[in-house]
């Protein structure tokens, strides 16, 4: 039985739950354990997955498995770094990539085994966003599971790369003196319970909260 290793280092992340259902659905198919920290990793196995995985995870540690795969929201070797998917959509994009590649010392360079698409009709908001960004890492999972034997990885060409900066609560500010529509993409990525969208109007800080009418 093939044994296979998640770590996410938050267990309030949205996609943890995505997480723990996939193990519960393939617990008898594979040999499967879900952790919080790379710490907590004490024996060999064959696949780590690293999913919203903030810390650095060394060599020592990946050389434990036969596999430690990243799964990156972002079309590499273009959006290395923090929060990609999010910063596109602010930018205006509505096509996603998930990239599924190799860990290794230098962050997001790995060699990259499968891509998957995702079309927006940008009018998703932050929630509906995650579930499918969160579904699709769970194919990619599901994929690498099946086939990481017998398909090979490409290399990324380095020279098309950019990198992305971590995202702070600072970037969720709106601007009361611009319109909704123009800043409607981050009104919609700003996640109300973790990254609040927010303006500050007359020396007071408001919260901004956005849902969908039925």
């Amino acid at each position: 039985m093939m044994k296979v290793t998640l770590l996410c280092t938050n267990s309030f992340h949205p996609v943890y739950h995505y997480l723990k259902k996939w193990c519960s659905e393939y617990k008898d198919i594979y040999d499967i354990q879900l952790l919080e920290s790379a710490k907590d990793i004490k024996k060999c196995g064959d696949i780590l997955f690293l999913v919203s995985c903030s810390e650095i995870v060394n060599k020592q540690t990946r050389d434990l498995f036969r596999y430690t795969l990243v799964l990156h929201a972002s079309d590499l070797p273009k959006g290395r770094g923090w929060s990609p998917h999010i910063w596109d959509i602010v930018n205006g994009k509505n096509e996603l990539t998930l990239s599924l590649l190799n860990a290794g010392d230098s962050v997001d360079t790995g060699d990259i085994w499968k891509k998957k698409k995702l079309q927006l009709q940008g009018t998703e908001l932050y929630d509906e966003i995650n579930h499918l960004l969160f579904s699709a890492e769970i194919e990619l999972i599901t994929w690498a599971c099946e086939n990481v034997d017998i398909c090979k990885p490409k290399k990324q060409d380095s020279a098309e790369s950019n990198y992305c900066r971590k995202r702070t609560p600072l970037d969720s500010e709106i601007d009361p003196n611009k319109t909704i529509s123009k800043q409607f993409n981050l009104l919609r990525v700003s996640d109300p319970e973790r990254f609040p969208a927010f303006f500050t109007l007359n020396g007071k800080k408001y919260k901004i909260i956005i849902e969908r009418q039925k």
